[in-house]
């Protein structure tokens, strides 16, 4: 979470550059305030509305003295506050609390986070001016020098609650982004995620007035009248947004370019017929380590948010023998910046054309079925809600009977795993095995005894149903699809 002073020259000096972090902390950041809600302030409990809400279990702060020393000069501390109108409290912490793991794994300490019970946030600051300035004492109190947001912040609120906790200020999508700019690790996935950085920070771009100006003609400011005292000609902030605007038309190109060969490798599976199965899910709900159970793939495993960024495709087989790929995918997360959506559309493309969707969720999760309704709204965004879907309850070796009871009420059908232990993942087999398509067209064919080869394609993508040898050849009773079918043509028996 480290910053510069100027994060336009820093994210827009990356260029191609292999691997530089990008942090949009610095920056402005914000967006609409929240919706108002059908609430009024007679509704309201007095007490909640005027009691800011310690919560508790967020502090990450260490103990050890000498390590805090060394941690110090890498980790901002930072204190969490969140604005709630309605619902039970349990699920404002839970959000919050998510917002704790964010910010750790972005590289921050937290120190402590406060919840408000409002109608609505207050237009200005947020909290309130009278809960600002408690803020202000707590930031105090503990030494923090960032505060962070539960929700997205206008410009304004931001700048308004800064000048009144006089340390920097930032909001749930800035962590966000800056977690993926830490962990891009390929070509296509730093483009995406600087895209991103780009989009969220263009609409709070501000400037400073004709202060600012970069040029202007050769008579401003004379006493005579010209060309040059018709304005003082481009400021910094438009020259900004020029600069943005083209370096986010590079990188459209740039993302576009990495598309061929996406389709070329998706093209080369479907016209194997090798079926594809996507593990989907929420960020750190252990798809990766499904993957890695199930194929041997070696991929990153990290008890992180978004340690994956980029798909990662393996082959696997079923238990009935065929074949079929495995494709890891970026995690979700509620509140998923829609920028990031947009720039990872290609890469979310994986999960749109896949034949079978393996959705992951966290059974030790103290809100699953929020979970449940993330990742679906996310599949719904890129047109993967129509493809069959097998819920995976993983972590199930850390969840009771009671709470297994439970799940299995939330989502009837799912299957419990645990990729740690091993558990119950040949029943997750079994269900892929049965969910994936299967070829549906019956032939009867007499193969040369010289075409072991056909009998072994028919064997690795259809289905034989019976074979002996006869007299000129074997006869293979077999499913197939329409393209086995117009290979194996000329040996069918009429």
């Amino acid at each position: 979470m480290a910053h510069d002073s100027d994060p336009i020259d820093r994210i827009l000096a990356r260029q191609d550059a292999p691997a530089a972090s990008v942090s949009v902390f610095s920056g402005d950041v914000g967006g609409p305030p929240s919706p108002r809600t059908p609430y009024t302030t007679g509704e309201m409990d007095l007490e909640e509305r005027q009691a800011l809400r310690r919560v508790s279990g967020l502090s990450t702060e260490l103990e050890d003295v000498t390590e805090v020393e060394y941690r110090e000069l890498r980790l901002e501390k930072v204190i969490l506050i969140g604005v709630y109108s309605q619902g039970p409290t349990r699920d404002a912490e839970n959000s919050l609390k998510e917002l704790a793991a964010l910010c750790e794994t972005a590289g921050a300490q937290v120190l402590d986070g406060v919840l408000q019970r409002l109608p609505h946030p207050d237009a200005s600051t947020y909290l309130g001016k009278g809960k600002a300035q408690e803020l202000k004492e707590l930031v105090w109190d503990l030494g923090a020098d960032t505060v962070v947001a539960d929700t997205e912040l206008a410009p304004s609120q931001r700048r308004a609650l800064e000048d009144v906790v006089k340390v920097k200020v930032i909001d749930r999508t800035a962590v966000i982004l800056d977690i993926f700019s830490q962990h891009a690790k390929t070509r296509e996935g730093k483009a995406q995620v600087e895209l991103a950085q780009l989009q969220y920070l263009l609409p709070r771009l501000r400037g400073w007035g004709e202060s600012m100006s970069r040029q202007a003609g050769g008579q401003v400011g004379g006493a005579s009248s010209g060309m040059g005292s018709r304005g003082p000609g481009e400021t910094k902030i438009e020259l900004d947004r020029r600069r943005i605007n083209t370096r986010m038309a590079k990188l459209r190109t740039q993302i576009k370019g990495f598309a061929p060969s996406r389709e070329t490798k998706r093209a080369n599976r479907k016209r194997t017929g090798i079926p594809n199965v996507a593990i989907a899910g929420y960020t750190n709900a252990g798809k990766s380590s499904l993957l890695n159970r199930l194929t041997k793939a070696g991929v990153l495993v990290e008890n992180a948010l978004f340690a994956t960024l980029d798909a990662t495709v393996r082959k696997a087989i079923t238990p009935s023998g065929h074949p079929f790929t495995l494709t890891d995918t970026v995690g979700f997360v509620r509140a998923l910046p829609h920028q990031l959506v947009e720039a990872f559309r290609s890469t979310l493309e994986e999960v749109g054309s896949a034949d079978v969707i393996v959705h992951v969720v966290d059974a030790s999760h103290p809100d699953p079925g929020a979970q449940l309704a993330t990742v679906r709204d996310v599949l719904s965004e890129v047109g993967a809600r129509d493809i069959p879907e097998i819920i995976v309850f993983n972590k199930c070796d850390l969840i009771d009977a009671g709470t297994s009871l439970q799940l299995r009420g939330l989502a009837p059908g799912a299957v419990f795993v645990s990729a740690q232990t091993g558990e119950g993942l040949d029943l997750l087999m079994a269900a892929i095995d049965a969910a994936l398509p299967k070829p549906s067209i019956a032939l009867s064919l007499k193969i040369p005894f010289d075409r072991g080869d056909v009998i072994a394609m028919l064997h690795d993508e259809g289905m034989v149903k019976h074979s002996e040898y006869g007299e000129e050849g074997t006869l293979v009773t077999a499913l197939v699809d329409d393209r086995v079918a117009a290979l194996v043509s000329e040996w069918v028996i009429f």
